[in-house]
């Protein structure tokens, strides 16, 4: 057994996969306003350091930079994830139909081996290693359609679907839904049934983005309503309203 070189990693570097792994295990809210400040504080690292992990999270689409405020966690909104599961479906579902007409023995184990460990990261419950392997299946069942266009097109939202993910499985009832849900498309294509892999990977991303939609519809809705109730409190006060 040959021995692998460590690689040491900068601070930056260590910082970010810190917020990384808070952020998409779901240890701050999506929306929720980040300080610098108080970052800097929580990992005893220089504010320069956290601003250059936060710019890395915002190249990664999971916080953004809000002028003069600061940073926010993304969020996605109903209309966002209408769009991304429609579209998921079509270019997945091309992808699966096309794999399974091109799929050999080398294609088969890269496809084993990627469902395998989303199975592992579910069994031992690590949320963000859950995301990574789920989408990581995803963009492998595109790599390997050979269709070269078709990967372009995947890797501009690649981290819009990343964030899309780690709302969607926080929904499933249980971890074992997710291994399930991904077994069937997974078997589909590994039995070469054609029409069956590309439908029954278009249905599930429909049925999870309609689940997701339905959801942040909810949240919207519930936000609203807490707005105008503190708009009518302060009215019955004769407090006047900031801003």
């Amino acid at each position: 057994m040959r021995l692998r070189p460590i690689t040491r990693k900068s601070a930056e570097a260590e910082a970010a996969d810190a917020l990384r792994d808070h952020v998409v295990g779901g240890g701050v809210r999506p929306g929720a306003r980040l300080t610098e400040e108080r970052l800097s504080g929580a990992l005893g690292l220089s504010r320069t350091t956290i601003r250059t992990a936060l710019h890395q999270l915002a190249n990664e689409r999971l916080v953004v930079q809000v002028p003069y405020t600061g940073w926010m966690v993304a969020s996605l909104s109903s209309a966002d994830a209408w769009e991304l599961y429609t579209l998921r479906g079509s270019l997945e579902g091309l992808a699966a139909r096309l794999l399974t007409e091109s799929l050999d023995g080398d294609k088969t184990t890269q496809l084993r081996n990627a469902f395998d460990a989303l199975v592992a990261a579910c069994e031992k419950g690590d949320d963000v290693a859950i995301v990574d392997r789920d989408l990581g299946l995803h963009k492998l069942v595109v790599s390997l359609s050979g269709h070269k266009r078709l990967s372009e097109q995947y890797r501009l939202i690649e981290q819009h679907i990343r964030l899309y993910i780690i709302w969607s499985d926080r929904l499933m009832s249980s971890k074992e839904d997710i291994i399930e849900t991904h077994r069937s498309f997974v078997e589909a294509i590994l039995a070469g049934d054609t029409q069956s892999a590309q439908s029954i990977l278009r249905d599930h991303n429909e049925d999870a983005g309609r689940i997701l939609v339905k959801f942040l519809d909810s949240q919207a809705d519930s936000v609203a309503s807490t707005a105008e109730t503190k708009r009518g409190a302060l009215r019955r006060s004769g407090r006047p309203r900031k801003g």
